[in-house]
Protein backbone atom coordinates (compact mmCIF):
# COMPACT_ATOMS: atom_id res chain seq x y z
CA UNK A 1 0.00 0.00 0.00
CA UNK A 2 1.54 3.30 -1.05
CA UNK A 3 2.20 5.95 1.43
CA UNK A 4 -0.13 9.32 1.55
CA UNK A 5 1.32 12.54 1.71
CA UNK A 6 2.07 13.89 4.88
CA UNK A 7 -1.18 16.80 5.94
CA UNK A 8 -1.15 19.36 7.94
CA UNK A 9 -2.37 17.83 11.59
CA UNK A 10 -6.00 19.24 12.10
CA UNK A 11 -6.82 20.89 8.73
CA UNK A 12 -10.56 20.37 8.31
CA UNK A 13 -11.68 17.46 5.67
CA UNK A 14 -15.01 17.42 3.46
CA UNK A 15 -16.07 14.32 4.97
CA UNK A 16 -16.27 15.97 8.70
CA UNK A 17 -13.46 15.74 11.25
CA UNK A 18 -10.03 16.78 10.67
CA UNK A 19 -7.11 15.45 8.47
CA UNK A 20 -4.20 13.16 10.17
CA UNK A 21 -0.81 13.12 9.78
CA UNK A 22 1.29 10.03 9.17
CA UNK A 23 3.40 10.68 12.47
CA UNK A 24 -0.29 10.03 14.63
CA UNK A 25 -2.16 8.65 11.85
CA UNK A 26 -2.15 4.57 13.82
CA UNK A 27 -3.83 6.59 16.71
CA UNK A 28 -6.34 8.41 14.90
CA UNK A 29 -9.56 6.73 16.12
CA UNK A 30 -11.28 6.59 12.70
CA UNK A 31 -8.21 4.33 11.70
CA UNK A 32 -8.95 2.24 14.42
CA UNK A 33 -12.31 1.72 13.47
CA UNK A 34 -10.96 0.66 10.00
CA UNK A 35 -9.00 -1.71 10.98
CA UNK A 36 -11.79 -2.98 12.94
CA UNK A 37 -14.18 -3.63 9.94
CA UNK A 38 -11.40 -5.32 8.24
CA UNK A 39 -11.11 -7.67 10.57
CA UNK A 40 -14.74 -8.43 10.96
CA UNK A 41 -16.67 -11.72 9.80
CA UNK A 42 -18.12 -9.07 6.93
CA UNK A 43 -14.34 -8.92 5.05
CA UNK A 44 -13.00 -11.93 6.38
CA UNK A 45 -13.22 -13.40 2.65
CA UNK A 46 -12.35 -10.48 0.46
CA UNK A 47 -9.09 -9.60 0.30
CA UNK A 48 -9.84 -7.18 -2.33
CA UNK A 49 -12.45 -5.63 -0.32
CA UNK A 50 -10.12 -5.25 2.24
CA UNK A 51 -7.26 -3.51 0.47
CA UNK A 52 -9.67 -1.14 -0.99
CA UNK A 53 -10.96 -0.01 2.31
CA UNK A 54 -7.98 0.41 3.98
CA UNK A 55 -6.40 2.60 1.00
CA UNK A 56 -9.78 4.92 0.60
CA UNK A 57 -9.49 5.14 4.48
CA UNK A 58 -6.29 6.09 4.65
CA UNK A 59 -6.15 9.01 1.65
CA UNK A 60 -9.45 9.92 3.45
CA UNK A 61 -8.28 10.31 6.96
CA UNK A 62 -5.20 12.44 5.46
CA UNK A 63 -6.81 14.61 3.30
CA UNK A 64 -5.26 13.15 0.16
CA UNK A 65 -8.38 14.09 -2.23
CA UNK A 66 -6.12 13.60 -5.54
CA UNK A 67 -5.27 9.86 -4.82
CA UNK A 68 -9.27 9.09 -4.77
CA UNK A 69 -10.42 8.93 -8.12
CA UNK A 70 -11.59 6.01 -9.85
CA UNK A 71 -8.17 6.18 -11.91
CA UNK A 72 -5.74 6.43 -9.44
CA UNK A 73 -7.53 3.69 -7.12
CA UNK A 74 -7.86 1.45 -10.38
CA UNK A 75 -4.00 1.90 -10.30
CA UNK A 76 -3.13 1.34 -6.97
CA UNK A 77 -5.47 -0.82 -6.22
CA UNK A 78 -6.19 -3.35 -9.09
CA UNK A 79 -2.65 -2.69 -10.79
CA UNK A 80 -4.94 -0.91 -13.57
CA UNK A 81 -1.97 0.45 -16.23
CA UNK A 82 -1.35 4.46 -16.17
CA UNK A 83 -3.78 4.84 -19.60
CA UNK A 84 -6.55 2.78 -18.81
CA UNK A 85 -9.74 3.72 -19.31
CA UNK A 86 -12.21 3.28 -16.28
CA UNK A 87 -15.17 4.05 -18.96
CA UNK A 88 -14.49 0.14 -20.04
CA UNK A 89 -13.54 -1.16 -17.09
CA UNK A 90 -16.07 -1.29 -14.43
CA UNK A 91 -14.01 -2.92 -11.81
CA UNK A 92 -13.32 0.32 -9.30
CA UNK A 93 -17.43 0.85 -9.49
CA UNK A 94 -18.17 -2.96 -9.16
CA UNK A 95 -16.00 -3.04 -6.16
CA UNK A 96 -17.34 -0.16 -4.01
CA UNK A 97 -20.56 -0.51 -4.59
CA UNK A 98 -19.68 -4.22 -3.00
CA UNK A 99 -18.31 -2.25 0.26
CA UNK A 100 -20.75 -0.13 0.39
CA UNK A 101 -23.39 -3.39 1.00
CA UNK A 102 -20.34 -4.58 3.37
CA UNK A 103 -20.03 -1.49 5.29
CA UNK A 104 -23.41 -1.66 5.88
CA UNK A 105 -23.61 -5.38 7.11
CA UNK A 106 -20.84 -4.93 9.55
CA UNK A 107 -22.92 -1.39 11.29
CA UNK A 108 -26.40 -4.25 11.10
CA UNK A 109 -23.91 -6.70 13.02
CA UNK A 110 -20.41 -6.49 14.46
CA UNK A 111 -19.97 -3.09 14.66
CA UNK A 112 -23.92 -2.08 15.82
CA UNK A 113 -22.69 -0.89 19.50
CA UNK A 114 -19.85 1.29 17.38
CA UNK A 115 -19.71 5.13 18.77
CA UNK A 116 -18.49 5.87 15.06
CA UNK A 117 -19.38 5.57 12.02
CA UNK A 118 -18.46 5.41 8.96
CA UNK A 119 -20.04 5.16 4.79
CA UNK A 120 -19.03 5.94 1.58
CA UNK A 121 -21.50 8.78 0.16
CA UNK A 122 -23.14 8.13 -3.55
CA UNK A 123 -20.54 9.71 -6.34
CA UNK A 124 -17.85 9.84 -4.21
CA UNK A 125 -14.99 7.56 -3.03
CA UNK A 126 -14.22 9.43 -0.04
CA UNK A 127 -14.88 7.87 3.35
CA UNK A 128 -17.44 10.34 6.05
CA UNK A 129 -17.06 9.25 9.10
CA UNK A 130 -20.14 10.03 11.68
CA UNK A 131 -19.37 11.55 14.98
CA UNK A 132 -22.02 9.83 17.97
CA UNK A 133 -25.08 11.64 18.32
CA UNK A 134 -24.83 14.79 21.35
CA UNK A 135 -26.63 14.04 24.19
CA UNK A 136 -29.70 16.00 24.79
CA UNK A 137 -29.18 18.19 27.89
CA UNK A 138 -32.73 18.48 30.15
CA UNK A 139 -32.42 21.67 31.97
CA UNK A 140 -33.17 21.15 36.10
CA UNK A 141 -36.26 23.56 37.36
CA UNK A 142 -34.98 24.37 40.93
CA UNK A 143 -37.58 23.84 43.82
CA UNK A 144 -38.54 27.73 43.29
CA UNK A 145 -39.43 27.60 39.47
CA UNK A 146 -41.04 24.32 40.48
CA UNK A 147 -43.72 26.00 42.96
CA UNK A 148 -44.72 28.66 40.45
CA UNK A 149 -44.47 26.21 37.47
CA UNK A 150 -46.69 23.37 38.50
CA UNK A 151 -50.37 25.70 38.81
CA UNK A 152 -49.53 27.11 35.59
CA UNK A 153 -49.19 23.82 34.34
CA UNK A 154 -52.02 22.22 35.72
CA UNK A 155 -54.14 24.80 33.77
CA UNK A 156 -52.29 24.44 30.48
CA UNK A 157 -51.66 21.05 30.36
CA UNK A 158 -55.46 19.98 29.45
CA UNK A 159 -55.49 22.81 26.79
CA UNK A 160 -52.32 21.26 25.59
CA UNK A 161 -53.62 17.68 24.92
CA UNK A 162 -57.04 18.77 23.60
CA UNK A 163 -54.78 20.78 21.06
CA UNK A 164 -52.73 18.09 20.25
CA UNK A 165 -55.52 15.56 20.02
CA UNK A 166 -57.39 17.79 17.29
CA UNK A 167 -54.13 18.24 15.31
CA UNK A 168 -54.09 13.99 15.01
CA UNK A 169 -57.40 13.71 14.28
CA UNK A 170 -57.36 16.61 11.16
CA UNK A 171 -53.99 14.91 10.13
CA UNK A 172 -55.30 11.21 10.35
CA UNK A 173 -58.23 12.36 8.60
CA UNK A 174 -56.02 14.10 5.33
CA UNK A 175 -54.21 11.22 5.44
CA UNK A 176 -57.12 8.73 4.86
CA UNK A 177 -59.20 10.98 2.64
CA UNK A 178 -56.14 11.96 0.17
CA UNK A 179 -55.35 9.08 -2.22
CA UNK A 180 -51.59 7.43 -2.38
CA UNK A 181 -49.58 8.72 -5.01
CA UNK A 182 -48.75 5.75 -7.52
CA UNK A 183 -45.36 3.90 -7.42
CA UNK A 184 -42.78 5.16 -9.90
CA UNK A 185 -42.18 2.90 -12.55
CA UNK A 186 -38.73 1.03 -12.53
CA UNK A 187 -35.81 2.39 -14.77
CA UNK A 188 -35.59 -0.65 -17.20
CA UNK A 189 -32.03 0.22 -19.31
CA UNK A 190 -32.26 -0.79 -22.90
CA UNK A 191 -32.20 -3.89 -24.19
CA UNK A 192 -33.74 -5.21 -21.35
CA UNK A 193 -37.20 -2.91 -22.51
CA UNK A 194 -37.01 -5.33 -25.69
CA UNK A 195 -37.93 -8.73 -23.29
CA UNK A 196 -39.87 -7.12 -20.53
CA UNK A 197 -41.11 -3.68 -22.39
CA UNK A 198 -43.26 -4.83 -25.03
CA UNK A 199 -46.56 -6.08 -24.37
CA UNK A 200 -45.77 -9.75 -24.51
CA UNK A 201 -45.23 -12.04 -20.94
CA UNK A 202 -41.22 -12.61 -20.20
CA UNK A 203 -40.11 -16.54 -19.31
CA UNK A 204 -36.05 -16.58 -17.81
CA UNK A 205 -35.34 -20.11 -19.38
CA UNK A 206 -32.48 -20.91 -16.70
CA UNK A 207 -29.95 -23.92 -17.17
CA UNK A 208 -30.56 -27.22 -16.59
CA UNK A 209 -27.60 -28.15 -14.78
CA UNK A 210 -29.28 -31.98 -13.62
CA UNK A 211 -28.62 -32.65 -17.45
CA UNK A 212 -25.82 -30.66 -17.95
CA UNK A 213 -23.85 -33.52 -14.74
CA UNK A 214 -25.78 -36.57 -16.55
CA UNK A 215 -23.99 -35.61 -19.96
CA UNK A 216 -20.35 -35.11 -18.69
CA UNK A 217 -21.10 -38.62 -16.83
CA UNK A 218 -22.40 -40.73 -19.86
CA UNK A 219 -19.88 -38.62 -22.75
CA UNK A 220 -23.20 -37.50 -24.02
CA UNK A 221 -22.77 -34.84 -26.72
CA UNK A 222 -24.97 -31.91 -26.52
CA UNK A 223 -28.23 -32.63 -28.76
CA UNK A 224 -31.70 -30.49 -28.90
CA UNK A 225 -33.32 -33.20 -30.62
CA UNK A 226 -32.24 -35.87 -27.52
CA UNK A 227 -33.37 -33.28 -24.85
CA UNK A 228 -36.89 -33.14 -26.44
CA UNK A 229 -37.38 -36.37 -26.46
CA UNK A 230 -36.36 -36.57 -22.76
CA UNK A 231 -34.15 -39.54 -23.59
CA UNK A 232 -32.00 -38.67 -20.95
CA UNK A 233 -35.21 -39.78 -18.45
CA UNK A 234 -34.31 -43.43 -19.80
CA UNK A 235 -31.74 -45.71 -18.25
CA UNK A 236 -27.85 -44.47 -18.77
CA UNK A 237 -25.69 -46.65 -21.13
CA UNK A 238 -22.60 -46.54 -18.85
CA UNK A 239 -19.30 -48.70 -19.91
CA UNK A 240 -18.71 -50.06 -16.17
CA UNK A 241 -21.65 -49.57 -14.04
CA UNK A 242 -21.13 -49.46 -10.47
CA UNK A 243 -24.34 -48.59 -7.46
CA UNK A 244 -22.96 -45.06 -7.20
CA UNK A 245 -23.30 -44.33 -10.94
CA UNK A 246 -26.77 -45.82 -11.02
CA UNK A 247 -27.66 -43.73 -7.92
CA UNK A 248 -26.27 -40.63 -9.61
CA UNK A 249 -27.94 -41.16 -13.25
CA UNK A 250 -31.51 -41.72 -11.20
CA UNK A 251 -30.69 -38.64 -9.09
CA UNK A 252 -30.11 -36.25 -11.98
CA UNK A 253 -32.83 -37.40 -14.31
CA UNK A 254 -35.17 -36.51 -11.40
CA UNK A 255 -33.63 -33.30 -9.86
CA UNK A 256 -34.06 -29.64 -11.31
CA UNK A 257 -30.48 -28.22 -10.59
CA UNK A 258 -29.28 -25.08 -11.86
CA UNK A 259 -26.36 -22.81 -11.11
CA UNK A 260 -25.67 -20.04 -9.07
CA UNK A 261 -24.95 -17.57 -11.80
CA UNK A 262 -28.31 -18.14 -13.47
CA UNK A 263 -30.10 -17.46 -9.67
CA UNK A 264 -27.94 -14.35 -9.64
CA UNK A 265 -28.79 -13.06 -13.23
CA UNK A 266 -32.90 -14.08 -12.50
CA UNK A 267 -32.94 -12.38 -9.11
CA UNK A 268 -31.46 -8.95 -10.42
CA UNK A 269 -33.72 -8.87 -13.49
CA UNK A 270 -36.97 -9.30 -10.86
CA UNK A 271 -35.66 -6.53 -9.14
CA UNK A 272 -35.67 -4.23 -12.16
CA UNK A 273 -39.64 -5.68 -12.31
CA UNK A 274 -40.75 -5.65 -9.13
CA UNK A 275 -43.77 -4.18 -9.88
CA UNK A 276 -44.27 -6.37 -13.24
CA UNK A 277 -44.01 -9.85 -11.78
CA UNK A 278 -47.07 -10.63 -12.61
CA UNK A 279 -45.63 -10.98 -16.05
CA UNK A 280 -43.16 -13.25 -15.62
CA UNK A 281 -42.12 -16.71 -14.81
CA UNK A 282 -39.13 -18.67 -14.30
CA UNK A 283 -38.69 -21.91 -16.00
CA UNK A 284 -36.25 -24.73 -16.47
CA UNK A 285 -35.43 -25.46 -19.46
CA UNK A 286 -36.53 -29.35 -19.06
CA UNK A 287 -39.95 -27.84 -18.51
CA UNK A 288 -39.94 -26.24 -22.17
CA UNK A 289 -41.76 -27.09 -25.21
CA UNK A 290 -41.04 -26.13 -28.68
CA UNK A 291 -44.77 -25.01 -29.22
CA UNK A 292 -44.20 -22.86 -26.11
CA UNK A 293 -41.71 -20.02 -28.56
CA UNK A 294 -44.54 -19.32 -31.13
CA UNK A 295 -45.11 -16.34 -28.92
CA UNK A 296 -43.63 -14.47 -25.77
CA UNK A 297 -40.04 -12.93 -24.75
CA UNK A 298 -37.84 -15.53 -23.71
CA UNK A 299 -34.57 -14.79 -21.45
CA UNK A 300 -32.32 -18.14 -22.07
CA UNK A 301 -29.33 -17.84 -19.27
CA UNK A 302 -26.68 -20.12 -19.99
CA UNK A 303 -24.44 -22.10 -22.96
CA UNK A 304 -26.27 -25.01 -24.76
CA UNK A 305 -24.12 -27.11 -22.46
CA UNK A 306 -26.56 -26.76 -20.15
CA UNK A 307 -28.85 -25.18 -21.95
CA UNK A 308 -29.81 -26.45 -25.13
CA UNK A 309 -32.80 -24.40 -26.18
CA UNK A 310 -30.00 -21.92 -27.51
CA UNK A 311 -28.80 -24.07 -30.31
CA UNK A 312 -32.14 -23.18 -31.95
CA UNK A 313 -30.99 -19.62 -33.00
CA UNK A 314 -27.21 -20.26 -33.18
CA UNK A 315 -27.52 -20.38 -36.96
CA UNK A 316 -28.24 -17.00 -36.72
CA UNK A 317 -25.01 -15.56 -34.87
CA UNK A 318 -21.33 -14.70 -35.84
CA UNK A 319 -20.20 -16.09 -32.22
CA UNK A 320 -20.81 -19.23 -31.31
CA UNK A 321 -19.78 -21.28 -28.35
CA UNK A 322 -17.75 -24.18 -29.91
CA UNK A 323 -17.61 -27.18 -27.45
CA UNK A 324 -15.67 -30.70 -27.74
CA UNK A 325 -17.84 -34.24 -27.46
CA UNK A 326 -15.15 -35.08 -25.11
CA UNK A 327 -16.50 -32.44 -22.57
CA UNK A 328 -14.62 -33.46 -19.42
CA UNK A 329 -11.20 -31.22 -19.72
CA UNK A 330 -11.98 -29.32 -22.19
CA UNK A 331 -11.47 -25.26 -22.88
CA UNK A 332 -14.91 -24.11 -24.24
CA UNK A 333 -14.38 -21.27 -26.71
CA UNK A 334 -16.28 -18.46 -28.96
CA UNK A 335 -15.70 -19.23 -32.73
CA UNK A 336 -15.76 -15.61 -34.52
CA UNK A 337 -17.53 -16.71 -37.79
CA UNK A 338 -16.70 -13.62 -40.04
CA UNK A 339 -13.72 -11.71 -37.85
CA UNK A 340 -13.33 -7.57 -38.88
CA UNK A 341 -9.90 -6.04 -38.86
CA UNK A 342 -8.72 -6.13 -34.90
CA UNK A 343 -10.51 -9.17 -34.24
CA UNK A 344 -9.36 -12.70 -33.00
CA UNK A 345 -10.91 -16.17 -34.74
CA UNK A 346 -11.62 -17.13 -31.76
CA UNK A 347 -11.85 -16.31 -27.80
CA UNK A 348 -10.76 -19.11 -25.61
CA UNK A 349 -11.70 -18.55 -21.74
CA UNK A 350 -11.26 -20.20 -18.92
CA UNK A 351 -10.88 -23.77 -18.07
CA UNK A 352 -12.59 -24.37 -15.43
CA UNK A 353 -15.14 -22.35 -13.27
CA UNK A 354 -13.44 -21.29 -10.02
CA UNK A 355 -10.22 -19.80 -12.07
CA UNK A 356 -8.55 -16.82 -11.48
CA UNK A 357 -8.16 -14.98 -15.44
CA UNK A 358 -10.39 -14.22 -18.82
CA UNK A 359 -13.84 -15.46 -19.40
CA UNK A 360 -15.99 -14.67 -22.35
CA UNK A 361 -19.54 -14.20 -22.43
CA UNK A 362 -22.54 -12.73 -25.55
CA UNK A 363 -25.57 -10.88 -25.22
CA UNK A 364 -27.69 -11.79 -28.19
CA UNK A 365 -31.13 -10.16 -28.93
CA UNK A 366 -33.37 -11.42 -31.71
CA UNK A 367 -36.94 -11.79 -32.72
CA UNK A 368 -38.61 -15.46 -32.16
CA UNK A 369 -39.84 -17.15 -35.64
CA UNK A 370 -43.17 -16.00 -35.60
CA UNK A 371 -42.50 -11.88 -34.73
CA UNK A 372 -44.59 -12.16 -31.72
CA UNK A 373 -42.03 -12.04 -29.51
CA UNK A 374 -38.55 -11.28 -29.25
CA UNK A 375 -35.71 -13.98 -27.45
CA UNK A 376 -32.43 -12.83 -25.24
CA UNK A 377 -29.69 -14.94 -24.62
CA UNK A 378 -27.17 -14.64 -22.01
CA UNK A 379 -24.36 -17.46 -22.53
CA UNK A 380 -20.33 -17.73 -20.75
CA UNK A 381 -18.34 -19.85 -21.40
CA UNK A 382 -17.92 -20.48 -17.55
CA UNK A 383 -20.61 -19.41 -14.76
CA UNK A 384 -18.55 -16.26 -14.41
CA UNK A 385 -18.85 -14.97 -17.54
CA UNK A 386 -23.05 -15.79 -17.94
CA UNK A 387 -23.04 -13.58 -14.10
CA UNK A 388 -21.27 -10.99 -15.60
CA UNK A 389 -23.27 -10.76 -18.93
CA UNK A 390 -26.34 -10.46 -16.95
CA UNK A 391 -25.59 -8.28 -14.09
CA UNK A 392 -23.69 -5.89 -17.30
CA UNK A 393 -27.40 -5.75 -18.63
CA UNK A 394 -28.83 -4.76 -15.29
CA UNK A 395 -26.32 -1.45 -15.31
CA UNK A 396 -27.88 1.81 -16.95
CA UNK A 397 -23.93 2.88 -17.63
CA UNK A 398 -22.88 -0.12 -19.31
CA UNK A 399 -26.34 -0.35 -21.76
CA UNK A 400 -25.17 2.85 -22.47
CA UNK A 401 -21.72 1.66 -23.75
CA UNK A 402 -23.57 -1.05 -25.14
CA UNK A 403 -26.17 1.52 -27.33
CA UNK A 404 -23.48 3.85 -28.01
CA UNK A 405 -21.01 0.58 -29.94
CA UNK A 406 -24.05 -0.59 -31.36
CA UNK A 407 -25.10 2.99 -33.00
CA UNK A 408 -28.46 2.70 -31.53
CA UNK A 409 -30.37 5.99 -31.38
CA UNK A 410 -32.10 7.08 -28.17
CA UNK A 411 -35.68 8.11 -29.92
CA UNK A 412 -35.70 4.94 -32.01
CA UNK A 413 -38.79 3.09 -31.92
CA UNK A 414 -37.71 0.13 -34.11
CA UNK A 415 -36.36 -2.66 -32.59
CA UNK A 416 -32.05 -3.11 -32.98
CA UNK A 417 -31.54 -7.16 -33.10
CA UNK A 418 -27.56 -7.97 -32.24
CA UNK A 419 -24.97 -9.72 -30.36
CA UNK A 420 -22.11 -8.37 -28.45
CA UNK A 421 -18.98 -10.20 -26.75
CA UNK A 422 -17.75 -9.34 -23.61
CA UNK A 423 -14.80 -9.92 -21.61
CA UNK A 424 -14.55 -10.70 -18.13
CA UNK A 425 -11.55 -10.86 -15.42
CA UNK A 426 -12.63 -13.43 -13.12
CA UNK A 427 -10.52 -13.74 -9.44
CA UNK A 428 -11.92 -17.20 -7.44
CA UNK A 429 -15.26 -17.52 -8.78
CA UNK A 430 -16.34 -14.14 -9.14
CA UNK A 431 -16.30 -11.72 -11.97
CA UNK A 432 -14.95 -8.28 -11.34
CA UNK A 433 -14.68 -6.26 -14.57
CA UNK A 434 -16.50 -6.48 -17.77
CA UNK A 435 -15.12 -5.15 -21.51
CA UNK A 436 -17.18 -4.92 -24.84
CA UNK A 437 -14.95 -6.68 -27.40
CA UNK A 438 -16.86 -6.72 -30.59
CA UNK A 439 -20.38 -6.54 -31.64
CA UNK A 440 -22.75 -7.01 -34.66
CA UNK A 441 -26.12 -5.50 -35.26
CA UNK A 442 -28.96 -8.69 -36.75
CA UNK A 443 -30.50 -7.75 -39.60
Amino acid sequence: METPNPQRPNAPTPWGGHATSTADFEHDERWLLIERIVASAAFRKSGRLRDLLRHVARHSICGDLAELTEQRIGQAVFAKPVDYSPTEDSSVRVHMRQLRLKLHEYFDSEGRHESLGVEIPKGSYALAFHSPPVAVVVPVVTPVESRWALPRLRVALPWALTIILIVLCVFLWRRDATPAPPPASPTIPWPLTEVFGNGYRTQIVVADVSWAMRRLMTHTPVSLEEYVRRDFLQRPRLAHPNENDEFFAAYTANALLTSYADLAVATTFLKLMHQNLDRISIRSGRDLRPRDLEEGNYIFIGSPASNPWVLLFENRLNFQEVRSDEVRGSVKFFVNRQPRPGEQATYKGLALTGLNGEDYATISLLPTDTRRGNVMIIQGLQQEGTEAAGLFLSDQRNCQLLRKALGVQEATNKPTYFEALLRISAVGGSPTSTTIVANRVLP
